[in-house]
């Protein structure tokens, strides 16, 4: 019965589980030396870029963004902001072959496992056998990449900038990008400086 239970309990835990995947981002966090620090409940407001030009896109990455800043005690106030926070993201996909390497199109990323078979008799038989050893089309990832640069509006100076990079196989970009600010925004604003890998969990 013991056991019986010990399943059970271990099956559910899998089944909650496999509702959830892992983002792993690489992160790079930095801040002026002798910069004040950011308190919490500190106001800020959007900074668009002149380049951010289609609204609903915008207003979706900021509506990300808010929330994320909202979790580590930042608070979206446009009229009563100390700071500004201008974001930027960027997807891309390319190809790569069994083992993950980016695959370029050229015969370096394909293994192909080939033989021949010559037989001399009565007449002459020549066979050749190949076979690809990857997928055709090879697979797709995807990088995912986001920046957050927080301005002090006094003085029109970067007092933090985070940026968090992802690379997987997952291309509902929103869920990444939710993951990726989660990631950069970790231990804000206190974050160690320099690079570092940080995890997060999402639905699937």
């Amino acid at each position: 019965m013991k056991r019986l239970l010990t399943l059970l309990s271990l099956t559910l835990l899998l089944a909650g589980c496999s509702g959830l995947r892992l983002v792993e981002s690489q992160v790079s966090t930095a801040a002026p030396a002798g910069a004040a620090t950011i308190e919490p409940g500190a106001r800020y407001r959007f900074e668009r870029l002149p380049s951010q030009t289609n609204p609903v896109e915008t207003d979706s990455v900021e509506a990300i963004a808010e929330s994320e800043l909202n979790e580590v005690g930042m608070v979206h106030d446009e009229a009563g902001a100390r700071y500004s926070v201008q974001i930027t993201t960027r997807m891309e996909s390319y190809q790569v072959d069994d083992w993950g390497r980016p695959y370029n199109g050229g015969g370096g990323s394909i293994y192909i496992g080939g033989g021949n078979m010559v037989g001399i008799g009565v007449g002459s038989v020549i066979g050749m056998g190949m076979g690809m050893g990857m997928r055709f089309p090879p697979p797709s990832q995807y990088r995912h990449e986001v920046t957050l640069l927080l301005r002090d509006l006094s003085s029109n100076q970067v007092v933090y900038e985070t940026r968090a990079t992802h690379e997987g196989p997952w291309n509902d970009r929103y869920n990444i990008l939710r993951a990726t600010l989660a990631a950069a925004l970790k231990d804000f604003p206190k974050a160690p400086a320099g690079s570092r890998r940080v995890k997060v969990e999402i639905p699937r």
